[in-house]
């Protein structure tokens, strides 16, 4: 080293010396772009809600009933202040809700004018797929439900993608009275 070194000089060699030291980067590995929803069940079917649809998961709350209602509208329930319409996605799509009450969640929607808590028989948490497994050619499904699917994701067995934005938007959805 020489003392009549510029500091740009004596930059570039320190940068010489910390190239030379540094430990190798590991390589890089293929980025595989995927797709995250909510994963839940009903009966022996598995859906995949998108994540934006779903405002959050609570357990069961217990919930007082209200007369006049079609039997798929379980009740209302306060959650933090706010009264939560309950309802029984399973019972609404023609599907026996399980009776294991422990495993059962509510997804609550939040959109536009529709407030609602669905209750499904199981949630399995963020459900991760690659964006190659999608595809727009869903398997036969019940009429019921063939308004609300949007795609299907395969792994092991198919994963419907349920749109709750499409069901609060339904007529049938909101019309609860006898």
């Amino acid at each position: 080293m020489s003392d009549k070194q510029t500091p740009f000089q004596r930059l570039l060699e320190i940068d010489g010396r910390c190239r030379q030291l540094a430990a190798g980067l590991p390589s890089q590995q293929e980025v595989v772009q995927t797709w995250g929803g909510i994963g839940f069940r009903m009966g022996g079917r598995l859906f995949v809600a998108p994540m934006g649809e779903v405002g959050e998961i609570l357990h069961e709350p217990r919930y007082t009933l209200l007369p006049g209602v079609k039997s798929w509208v379980k009740g209302v329930a306060n959650v933090r202040g706010r009264l939560l319409p309950v309802m029984d996605l399973c019972g609404y799509l023609g599907y026996e809700l399980s009776p294991l009450r422990k495993q059962r969640r509510l997804l609550v929607v939040d959109h536009q004018d529709v407030f609602a808590g669905l209750t499904v028989d199981e949630v399995f948490g963020m459900q991760h797929f690659p964006v190659e497994a999608f595809s727009e050619q869903v398997p036969p499904v019940e009429a019921a439900i063939q308004p609300f699917i949007h795609g299907v994701f395969q792994r092991e067995q198919p994963w419907l993608v349920f749109s709750p934005h499409a069901l609060a938007a339904h007529p049938t959805f909101m019309d609860v009275a006898f």
